[in-house]
Formats: structure tokens, sequence, C-alpha cells
């Protein structure tokens, strides 16, 4: 042993051990996590470097502590990359993940009680768009918005008539589980309409807006908030883009607002995804992602699967199990034996409780990450139907499990070593 710098698995073998058995299952599994993606070995050296270290309060050329020469660069080199690939006027790279950047708008713009408007969880939105368990809907007074009946997609008519009668003074536009293009302009007219702040929440699509593969709000938003993981394949961190009117009351809910010093570690992973994303294979990645989606989606509503608005216009896809005679999370849970990883999750108007839903959730941005096609959505629809067929038959999930780790075998996952 290396008395004065041993490694991770002399100092903690257990956790080494930990580490390598997520290693190995991240590449033998076949990860359809919306939410989840794999960081390339760049974005992950840089993530695990010196700059851990280095403690930063406040921003480039103002900070509270000397000796930022270097962390200084790294942060202004993220934000003049992702000013580039987003075409934002301002952006913002030290909230610490998408909720506190989610956070930091309502600091910025709202006191206590005043009212806001997001769409509903049930109906697809996020926590921090003013649900009742979150912070966001318990010190604001929260209308929730949702989505039609008819076909499960986004009321705008709603969302203006709620609008008008509650005049919040801000409105977020942003999913976890709607698979269809968010129409920003509308929101905006919106908002306009009753004075209201518009955020929109890219977490989920970022790589798919840096691209043009999905609509972008940003200049037409007041602010967009985003992850730094999950299609845009970074660390995990969250981030800001505003207007330029915006920027000093921004900047000022993220520290000292909310938080103390930047994770300068991400900071630079997050330079590192940019550059890679600034790259024209990433909007090939981009487009395979949604196309994946679309086929997988396709390939199950041809075996009877109910899929939540009939298909998916970006990464995920959202199913309604109630036809198949199996919940959710009997489902996913069969699923992830068969070396399937999904999760569980309510559909609109939903009967069940959330941790027994009717719905799973898929997505396909690790496996296109992967270098997976369409052909593989097609063993994908294949195994999924089999499981959810017989969710309790371990000698099938057996099987569809070792023909995963097979597949898996021949599209090596990027950043991790075998």
């Amino acid at each position: 042993m290396n008395l004065l710098d041993p490694s991770l698995s002399e100092v903690d073998p257990t956790l080494a051990r930990l580490i390598d058995e997520e290693n190995r299952r991240e590449h033998e599994t076949l990860r359809l996590i919306p939410s989840e993606n794999y960081a390339s070995r760049a974005v992950m050296e840089a993530t695990g470097s010196c700059l851990t270290n280095k403690y930063s309060e406040g921003y480039a050329r103002k900070r509270y502590y000397e000796g930022q020469h270097v962390i200084d660069q790294v942060e202004e080199l993220a934000i003049a990359r992702l000013k580039t690939l987003f075409g934002a006027e301002h952006v913002n790279v030290q909230p610490y993940s998408g909720s506190p950047a989610n956070l930091a708008v309502y600091l910025a713009f709202c006191n206590p009680g005043d009212t806001v408007m997001g769409l509903a969880l049930p109906a697809g939105g996020h926590l921090t768009h003013g649900h009742s368990v979150s912070i966001t809907g318990r010190y604001f007074k929260s209308v929730p918005y949702g989505v039609r009946r008819s076909d499960g997609r986004i009321d705008l008519d709603e969302v203006r008539a709620l609008a008008k009668e509650h005049r919040p003074k801000l409105i977020f536009c942003g999913t976890t589980a709607y698979p269809r293009q968010l129409d920003f302009a509308a929101f905006r007219s919106i908002a306009d309409e009753v004075g209201a702040i518009l955020a929109a929440d890219i977490a989920h699509i970022a790589g798919l807006v840096c691209t043009g593969v999905h609509p972008s709000p940003v200049g037409i938003a007041d602010v967009v908030t985003s992850t730094t993981h999950k299609t845009f394949r970074g660390p995990r961190g969250g981030m800001l883009f505003c207007k330029k009117e915006h920027a000093s009351v921004l900047d000022r809910a993220v520290f000292p607002g909310l938080q103390g010093g930047p994770h300068n570690h991400t900071t630079a992973g997050i330079a590192v995804a940019a550059q890679e994303a600034l790259s024209p294979s990433f909007r090939t990645y981009a487009e395979a992602i949604v196309d994946n989606a679309r086929t997988l989606g396709e390939e199950l509503v041809a075996r009877g699967f109910a899929v939540v608005t009939g298909g998916t216009d970006n990464h995920l896809l959202l199913l309604d199990l109630t036809n198949k005679g199996v919940t959710g999370k009997v489902a996913s849970k069969a699923l992830d034996r068969a070396g399937i990883v999904a999760n569980y999750n309510a559909v609109p108007f939903d009967p069940r409780k959330p941790f027994d839903p009717s719905g799973v959730r898929l997505g396909t941005p690790a496996v296109t990450s992967r270098g997976m096609g369409r052909d593989v959505m097609v063993l994908l629809a294949n195994w999924i139907d089999q499981v959810v067929k017989e969710p309790a038959n371990d000698a099938l999930l057996d099987r569809v499990a070792l023909d995963v780790k097979a597949l898996c075998a021949s599209y090596p996952a990027p950043g991790i070593k075998i």
C-alpha cells in the first residue's frame, strides 16, 4: 500500500467493490430511465479532477477567496461555450442541480405566498413546479394546469383561463413525463397577457434543444433552467439562461441566495459536455434519440400497448398498462430483473396511487449513446412485451436478462471501463 496516497481499493475496498458492481450493471443492462445517460470519459475525468479541492465563492473575477486564476477561466469557458450553443445572453453554471436552479427562479422573482403555475405532477410535471410536497407548493400558492383527457396533451386553453383567473407571478413550462414538444411561444403569449414571468425548464430536453431537434425557449422565456446531464450528457449539475435584464437578480438568487461556493469540478465537466455538444456528431445523436423513441413507441403500439398521447416527439414514452392487467410497479420491477431498467410512473388521470401507479416511463438517451438504433428498439419492444405478459415468470426474466447482457456486449457503454 502507498501510505502517502493509497488508492480507493486500498482505502475502502467495500466502496470500491460497490462502484465496480455499478460499473458492471451500467454496462450489462439496457437503461431506459429518461433522465439517465452515459457521460463520456472526458466529462468524468474533468469531474474527478483536482478542481474538487478548490473553494470559489462568488463569480469569475469577483471572488471572495484568492487563488482563483485557473477557476475563473474554467467557469468563463463553460459559460462562453453554453452561450454559443444555446444562443443565450446570460448563463449561470453554478446551480448544484436542476431543482436548485428552479428554486433560484422563485427566489429571484417571487415572494412567499405569490401565485405560481406549473404542469401538475400527475400530468407529467416536476415537483419543483409547484407540487404540494415540494417547498415550491408550500411557500407559494400553486395553481397547477393539466392535460386533456381526450389526447393527453397540455391544454393551453386551460392554461390561459387559469392564468387570467389567478394572475400568477410566475409560470413554469417544463415536464418530466410528457412525450410531446412544448409550444413556448404560446406560453409566452399567456404570460404576457397576465404580466407573469415565464420560466422554461428544459432539464430533460437540453440536448435536443441545443441541437435544434426540439424548439428552443431561449429568447422567448424570461429564464430557462436545466440540468446538465440527461440528454445533455454532462455531469450532475444545473444551469440557468436568461435575458441580460434578469442576469443580476438571478445571479444573486443562486449566490448568495441559495448556496455557497460552486462545485468547480462539475463546472469543468459542464464545459467538456458543452464542447462535445458543439460537434456535428452531437446533433446526429440527438436526432437518433427521437428516432429511437418513436420507433420504440410504434413497436409497442403494434403489440397492443397504450402509449400516452399515442407516441412521442422527444426522448421518452409513457405507457399506461391498465389494458395489460399489470401495474406499473410490478412491470418495472420485472423489467429490472430482466435487465431492462425503467421506472414506474403515474399516467394522466391515474386512479392508482403514486407509489403503485398504472404506468411505466421509458427513455432512449442512454441506449442511443451506446450506438443502438431501430433494430434494437424492435428487440426491446419484444422483450418488454414478453416481460409485461408474464412478470412473475422467473425463467423468462432470467432468459431475457441473458439476451440483454449479450446484446450490451456488442455496444460498449461510453465512459465505462470493463
